[in-house]
């Protein structure tokens, strides 16, 4: 990796995301080290895939893991099963994704792809048969709080789709699914406050998505105008 692979921006964002995150740590958890491990790698993963590494799909799949657990001791069963059965396994499909289809020579980069209204059109079908089975599998578990986990599933699912296929919208789907968990989490919070550090975790995510978001579709447009230079030569 070049020296100064990331812009002062995403250092800075990165430091103010580890540094807020630890904070909030420290000031209403101090106990579970699961969740401060779970909320490091994940932002970590975030700036990575900002960039499109592949390095970014595979700290993915290590917070889906250690999320799922975190989620499975408050009850969480749709984030249980979301994170450990959908999108952990559907990260590992992006990643080998992201591997086949490299920008040019570097595997430090994936290349940007568009969907067109078809695939759309399929993609959000087949969301709306998965949130509708999971709500009532859901419910036959006794998730708590099963309509904003039954959201955050749709949202989760949109999100893996579209990182699955080198999607820019994969941040905004991973955007909206964060503010259905600062909701989910801060229900949590009212009841046992250390939950209050996993509810920044999920706004710091947010910034960090919508940064993803912006890069992408920079990336996207770098990419397009140096494919049509070359096809011009």
């Amino acid at each position: 990796m070049k020296k100064h692979y990331f812009t002062k921006t995403e250092t800075a964002l990165w430091c103010a995301s580890v540094l807020l995150i630890t904070a909030a740590f420290l000031l209403f958890d101090r106990g579970n080290y699961l969740t401060l491990a779970a909320s490091l790698i994940g932002v970590t993963s975030l700036i990575f895939s900002a960039k499109g590494n592949p390095i970014g799909q595979v700290l993915i799949i290590i917070f889906s893991v250690l999320y799922g657990i975190i989620s499975f001791g408050f009850a969480y069963y749709g984030e249980m099963m979301t994170y450990l059965g959908m999108t952990a396994p559907m990260s590992v499909f992006a990643l080998v994704s992201w591997l086949k289809n490299p920008y040019g020579e570097s595997r430090a980069e994936v290349k940007v792809n568009r969907i067109h209204r078809r695939e759309v059109v399929f993609m959000f079908a087949l969301s709306a048969v998965v949130t509708v089975g999971f709500y009532f599998i859901l419910k036959a578990f006794g998730t708590a709080n099963p309509i904003p986990s039954t959201l955050s599933v749709t949202t989760s699912f949109l999100a893996v789709y579209l990182t699955f296929r080198r999607c820019a919208f994969f941040a905004l789907a991973y955007a909206s699914n964060d503010l259905v968990l600062i909701v989910l989490w801060a229900l949590a919070a009212m009841k046992n406050t250390s939950y209050i550090s996993v509810t920044v975790c999920f706004i710091i995510f947010l910034v960090n998505d919508i940064y993803g978001f912006v890069n992408w579709s920079k990336i996207y447009k770098r990419q397009n105008e140096r494919g049509q230079g070359n096809a011009a030569h």
